[in-house]
């Protein structure tokens, strides 16, 4: 946990994400693939507002998810389903830690996935959604949610895929019917004596994700030099990074960058911190093989293996055990 504790903190006037707007997508799709393109590479993170989740969305799945997490104990483990790998359902606290951490994080969470229609070919390897019963709307709620992510994470990619070269189309049949993931999140009021922090120094998986819950300090992401730099958004505003897919796909021209959620303040400790991150997923059969654009005499391909995106997930899965 050497790094993961670290107070080495970069100066934010000096090093800062870029800060964009998703309608700059459509009024000048190759700026805005530039600008946010140059943040992916240098950050592996960007600020994104006006990404068209809607502000009155947001809000309601605000409130269903503090609703559930303020539930007893008893309530939310019976929606916890152990052996799944945490796909789907309630995730209790001291279950996820970050790869090579000694303590856990200091967090609870619920697990939205993809709706599949009956006799998908991925529900071998994507599971049915668990839908708490207390909560009202919880269900339509978050299914909105998710589509909106959805939506949003298509611009991005295709702005993506404009700043690597690419067909502005090029990701579409890579995340059809991908296997991504909502989460919502919970970090409890922090003791003082609290032996970890509330999210460990880790990389994401999947290939992009959207956050909004930001407008909280706490994260920070990692400068290649070793110093941590304070992410900061506005309410409403999105944290988007690069995944670990992503990285490897691009032999590590996109960077997924090591981040973490530190705890608060001491005048901070006892308010609770919630947060709405939507893991954005290749689908289970793409391969991830190397883009040969991204290869050359001074870029060797990292990756000369392919691998499937369910293989990948599946292993990463074990490594932070949640598997």
């Amino acid at each position: 946990m050497t790094d993961a504790l670290s107070n080495d903190i970069a100066d934010p006037a000096t090093e800062q994400v870029a800060s964009v707007s998703l309608a700059q997508a459509d009024s000048d799709p190759d700026g805005f693939a530039a600008e946010i393109g140059r943040s992916f590479e240098r950050y592996g993170f960007a600020v994104v507002r006006d990404h068209g989740v809607p502000a009155a969305l947001i809000a309601e799945a605000e409130a269903a998810s503090r609703a559930f997490f303020a539930l007893p104990t008893e309530d939310k483990r019976a929606y916890h389903l152990p052996g799944t790998g945490g796909a789907r359902g309630y995730i209790p606290f001291g279950i996820e830690t970050a790869k090579g951490a000694t303590h856990v994080d200091l967090k609870e969470f619920w697990h939205v996935g993809r709706e599949l229609p009956e006799g998908h070919p991925f529900a071998e390897v994507m599971a049915p959604n668990l839908w708490p019963r207390e909560v009202a709307g919880f269900r339509q709620t978050m299914l909105d949610l998710f589509a909106a992510f959805d939506a949003a994470g298509a611009k991005i990619l295709s702005a993506i895929a404009r700043h690597l070269g690419l067909a502005p189309d090029f990701f579409v049949d890579t995340v059809r019917d991908g296997n991504s993931v909502l989460r919502l999140l919970h970090y409890p009021p922090v003791p003082a004596d609290a032996p970890g922090i509330r999210a460990g120094a880790h990389e994401d998986i999947n290939t992009i994700t959207l956050l909004l819950g930001a407008a909280e300090a706490g994260l920070q992401l990692k400068l290649a030099d070793g110093r941590w730099l304070p992410i900061y958004a506005k309410e409403g505003e999105l944290v988007v990074n690069i995944g670990d897919m992503l990285q490897r796909l691009t032999n590590h021209r996109l960077v997924s960058t090591s981040h973490r959620v530190m705890n608060p303040p001491p005048e901070r400790r006892g308010i609770s911190r919630y947060s709405m991150p939507f893991f954005l997923h290749f689908r289970p059969d793409y391969r991830i093989e190397t883009l040969p654009q991204m290869v050359d005499a001074d870029h060797p391909d990292r990756y000369p293996e392919s691998i499937t995106a369910h293989d990948f997930l599946a292993q990463r899965l074990r490594e932070i055990k949640l598997a």
